[in-house]
């Protein structure tokens, strides 16, 4: 959320998509971990004497909701968000060196590809092409996180988005 402000100057309609894409993101993986506790809960409901094959079918159910928002969130909408359009207004606004922003423009559709691959049973899920699929969006994070920490957004280009702005 943070490069919004900046972001917007380039394309106020694509940098709304990117925080769309993490606000989603972050939701699937929230529902996920809600899920999880929820199952901590019923194996403690489970110790207490509750009727064990309702609890056994109900945390198989959250299991399974566990595991589609981990397919859905970080397994799809990473792509999308993290990698494609971020690395898109990146590469477009040369606020990042555009070889670094090109891993993101890489690693979005390999991992939106590896997340409709297992959704559609294509692949395993956590398997080797899936781990393989993640590297360049995982180098592209990385990199953009440690480039912004140390170097920051290019000088220039900011210069030049604030003096195109309206």
């Amino acid at each position: 959320m943070v490069p919004f402000p900046i972001l917007r100057r380039q394309n106020e309609i694509l940098a709304l998509g990117y925080v769309t894409a993490r606000i989603v993101e972050c939701t699937f993986i929230a529902v996920g971990i809600l899920s999880l506790l929820t199952v901590v809960a019923l194996r403690q409901e489970a110790a207490a004497g509750a009727d064990a094959a309702s609890l056994l079918t109900a945390g198989e159910s959250l299991v399974a909701l566990h595991e589609w928002t981990r397919l859905l969130g970080p397994g799809f909408f990473v792509g999308v968000g993290n990698g494609l359009i971020l690395g898109y207004l990146m590469y477009t606004s040369a606020l990042v060196p555009r070889g670094m922003a090109v891993l993101g423009l890489i690693g979005g559709p390999l991992i939106i590809a590896s997340g409709v691959s297992v959704l559609l049973g294509v692949i395993e899920a956590g398997g080797v092409v899936q781990g393989i699929a993640t590297i360049p969006e995982f180098f592209w994070e990385l990199l953009l996180g440690i480039w912004l920490i140390v170097r920051g957004f290019n000088p220039s280009a900011i210069a030049r988005l604030q003096h195109e702005s309206p």
